[in-house]
């Protein structure tokens, strides 16, 4: 069976991203290039979208193009226990955040509470408090 060759705006919208987002990855080294043939147009493969959806993926879980790069070296030789430090450490800095986001979400919730009691159209508790922290 041959492998289907298409161009870069096929790969493009194969991949669910932009010809500039290919072009991107090609320049931080994620997706290599492929070779131009004289007085021709570069073919990419369907491996190659596959490694572009890796790398979106791998996005949407919050990894850095950095740290993708690195999950992308060890999956060639199927390193999982690496991979999986590398995940670990990630899911810890997610906890973090969403800890984070929480007391966030905790005190802004206490502050719309304290507005919408407040009667007071000149001192408002939001900004009251925002002042303060800048103090």
């Amino acid at each position: 069976m041959t492998q289907k060759n298409f161009t870069i705006g096929v790969l493009a919208n194969k991949a669910g991203v932009t010809v500039e987002t290919i072009r991107f990855y090609q320049r931080r080294g994620l997706l290599a290039v492929p070779v131009k043939p004289l007085k021709g147009v570069r073919h990419y493969t369907e491996g190659d979208a596959q490694r572009v959806r890796f790398i979106k993926e791998g996005q949407k879980l919050g990894f850095t193009l950095d740290e993708i790069t690195e999950l992308l070296s060890l999956e060639e030789d199927r390193h999982c226990r690496e991979v999986k430090v590398i995940a670990l450490k990630k899911l810890g800095l997610i906890r973090e955040r969403i800890e984070s986001l929480r007391k966030m979400e905790s005190t802004l919730s206490d502050l719309v509470e304290r507005c919408a009691g407040n009667n007071d159209s000149i001192a408002c508790p939001i900004i009251e408090s925002l002042s303060q922290a800048s103090k």
